[in-house]
């Protein structure tokens, strides 16, 4: 029998096992073959002495006999690997691991005590991550798979790569992958220093037999963290001073995210038309502009004076257009 068909009948054992009654169509969708397949995987756990019962009818399926229960849970290191990714199917299996996973919560499933089984099938009714942002596809990583087995590999990438300014070759060193608002983003260094990477940008990857040695001290996370705040830094130049109406208020945090959120924190008490003043930071003029006038009416700009001028330009220019 091969691997392959040894997973499977593993997996379609767990799932009688965990989730009770199942029709074959229903085994089918889960585990992505044609009903005839999951027919002839019926007989052959039967063959190799599994009491799989077929009930009749409507309310008909595959059930195991009562009181039979697998320990054949030993995970795989891929499904191991995976687990990590348990809430976030989506991004498992943009990196190549959804089967895996799917194949590690069946096993961990049928390894748990019923009372823990059952709470976590509650948790897992109750809660669901959905990485990417509202009202923005995700983008597309064909090269995801092959970048994530050079990360877990250590091998050195040849990539070929869109930047703003023009097409470049790098030979990259890849540490990790960050999926931020449903972008992933690479971590790789090259000769002078560890930089980050959209991965949709990436044209083309390849990975050839050398390898590297990871920096010592190199944490992920910690790098991570440090380039969001220096981005953070370059991108918000400026502080914009700004009157907002109560509905600009409600309309800041969704339009601004921390920033608008920390700018109501620190904002003072509303004046007599219930305008607040606060301050906002914002990035260079040309940007700034568009992100302030989607407040509309509900907000003022105040300063710093060359902003003011700018915002009202604009305004004028559109009050034109329309005229």
């Amino acid at each position: 029998m091969g691997a392959m068909r040894a997973d499977r009948l593993l997996s379609l054992l767990l799932l009688l096992q965990n989730r009770g009654r199942m029709t074959a169509p229903e085994l089918a969708a889960e585990l992505e073959v044609s009903v005839r397949t999951v027919y002839r995987d019926v007989e052959a756990l039967g063959a190799s002495g599994v009491p799989v019962l077929a009930d009749r009818g409507p309310a008909g399926g595959y059930r195991l006999a009562d009181g039979y229960r697998t320990r054949l849970t030993g995970f795989t290191d891929a499904q191991a690997g995976s687990l990590f990714l348990a809430g976030a199917p989506g991004p498992a299996g943009e990196l190549g691991l959804g089967a895996d996973l799917a194949a590690a919560q069946l096993k961990l499933e049928a390894a748990l005590p019923a009372a823990l089984a059952a709470r976590a099938k509650r948790i897992q009714d109750r809660f669901h991550l959905d990485a990417p942002a509202w009202f923005r596809d995700a983008d597309p990583v064909p090269h995801l798979a092959r970048i994530a087995q050079a990360v877990w590999d250590q091998r050195i990438l040849h990539a070929h790569y869109r930047r703003w300014g023009g097409e470049v070759h790098r030979e990259l060193e890849p540490l990790g992958l960050v999926l931020k608002g449903g972008i992933w983003y690479l971590a790789g260094r090259t000769e002078d220093s560890v930089r980050t990477y959209r991965v949709s940008r990436f044209l083309a990857v390849d990975t050839g037999a050398g390898t590297f040695e990871r920096p010592e001290g190199f944490e992920l996370g910690a790098y991570w963290r440090a380039s969001t705040d220096r981005l953070d830094a370059v991108l918000h130049q400026q502080t914009a001073e700004l009157r907002l109406s109560a509905r600009g208020r409600r309309l800041l945090p969704m339009l601004f995210g921390a920033a608008g959120r920390r700018a109501l924190a620190d904002a003072g008490a509303a004046d007599r038309d219930g305008w607040t003043r606060l301050w906002l930071p914002v990035e260079s003029e040309a940007v700034a502009v568009g992100d302030l006038l989607r407040l509309g009416t509900e907000a003022e700009v105040l300063g710093p004076p060359a902003l003011r001028a700018a915002v009202a330009a604009t305004a004028e220019a559109l009050a034109a257009r329309y005229r």
